[in-house]
């Protein structure tokens, strides 16, 4: 099957207006911006996700994207996307609940109750709207919510939806967390959240504590797989089925945008929760359903994992060896522990400058400043996906050497 995608000629940029007078203080923001050295520059891709990509006409080795196993750009998933498209149409045409789940959602839903080994699931549009929407729904006014310090920003939305009081702990702080939670004892209903694989650090958390604690404080616990599905675990589900965590989670929630190489969200759990949460998710019921074809490629990947269980094998394997030459190397990659391997600069104008000595070497890794991370440890991001050979990931590690400091 081969698919191409027509350019289109560009015409010139017209001259910028000036901003109405309205709208004036957002010159004076964007100028602070600047000068903070935090502006983000908008990149053009051209061409599949892959090892390697096309940003505003240049090849880098691709360190940037989060396509953990390689499935984004795979042909598998083209040929099952565009079958399901032309049988179902581009769009969903309405929220799931007026007429917008398809066959294709259905199938989808039944292959991630039988991946996670959950009695449902429900799709979202994104997996941003799976974590604001679930943690908006389960908490409120009267509640409390405990939310680890370097939670993705999906979850801190949510929190703050919720209109919940919300403590925040130190990063897999679990004396911190215990005490928070004795604090608000007296709280209608209590619900901890955290990542199960930070995006930033690349550190694990301590889902086995997470589920003691929340037995113990008769607490909710919300576990977001986003960045571990398709990774870990026997079957590839994520990190809660590798560390045999599944009795004490209530909520389990990801995207299909990652490692599955599609897109969309997804929440797991009790068939009541879900039944739940189709009358209380607003980012649910308000929201057309994702495309159909998008959704049949999400269910081709989750066929995948079953098939190459080595791709997650070899790419924990390569990240492993990446972190340990970073480390004898003595560059700071805090503590990472998976496919995620921050390389800390300090200054944003130092994760900047190092980015940019990268891709004068022929590497894309981003360059990841506040308020992504805390002030101080602005960094480069690298992202391993099954894509990058062993030797390439050795030529990054020697670059990131000569490159740093």
């Amino acid at each position: 099957m081969t698919c191409r995608l027509e350019s289109a000629t560009r015409a010139a940029p017209a001259p910028a207006a000036p901003l109405p007078a309205a709208l004036a203080w957002v010159a004076a923001d964007l100028d602070a911006l600047q000068a903070a050295g935090l502006e983000r520059p908008l990149r053009v891709r051209t061409g599949r996700q892959g090892a390697s990509i096309d940003l505003d006409g240049r090849a880098l080795l691709n360190l940037g994207s989060n396509d953990y196993l390689g499935y984004a750009g795979d042909v598998r998933l083209v040929k099952a996307a565009a079958r399901a498209t032309c049988a179902e149409g581009c769009g969903a045409g309405a929220s799931p609940l007026v007429s917008g789940h398809s066959r294709a959602h259905e199938l989808l839903e039944e292959a991630l109750r039988n991946l996670l080994q959950e009695p449902a699931a429900l799709l979202f549009a994104s997996g941003f709207a799976a974590n604001s929407a679930t943690i908006a729904a389960l908490a409120g006014p009267g509640d409390f919510i405990a939310s680890d310090e370097r939670n993705h920003a999906s979850i801190i939305d949510g929190c703050r939806l919720s209109r919940a009081t919300i403590g925040i702990y130190p990063h897999r702080d679990l004396a911190a967390l215990e005490r928070l939670l004795v604090s608000h004892a007296a709280a209608r209903r209590r619900l901890i959240v955290s990542d199960s694989l930070f995006s930033m650090d690349g550190t694990i958390a301590p889902l086995a504590g997470l589920c003691e604690l929340a037995t113990r404080h008769g607490s909710m616990l919300l576990v977001d797989e986003a960045h571990a599905t398709g990774v870990f675990g026997l079957r590839g589900s994520g990190l809660v089925e590798a560390l045999s965590c599944a009795d004490g989670v209530h909520v389990r929630t990801g995207t299909l945008s990652k490692a599955l190489g599609a897109a969309g969200g997804f929440v797991a759990g009790h068939a009541d929760l879900v039944r739940f949460l189709r009358h209380r998710a607003r980012g649910w019921i308000f929201s057309t359903a994702h495309p159909p074809g998008v959704a049949a490629a999400a269910s081709r990947a989750i066929e995948l994992l079953a098939t190459e269980p080595e791709r997650r094998r070899e790419l924990l394997e390569r990240a492993r060896g990446f972190r340990e030459a970073l480390v004898a190397s003595g560059i700071d990659v805090m503590a990472a522990e998976a496919q995620i391997v921050p390389i800390v600069a300090g200054t944003p104008a130092a994760a900047v400058a190092l980015a940019a000595r990268l891709a004068e070497a022929g590497f894309f890794l981003p360059a990841i400043r506040p308020p992504s991370v805390p002030e101080g440890r602005s960094l480069v991001r690298a992202s391993l996906t099954w894509l990058h050979a062993p030797a390439d990931l050795e030529r990054l590690a020697r670059t990131i050497r000569h490159c740093h400091g």
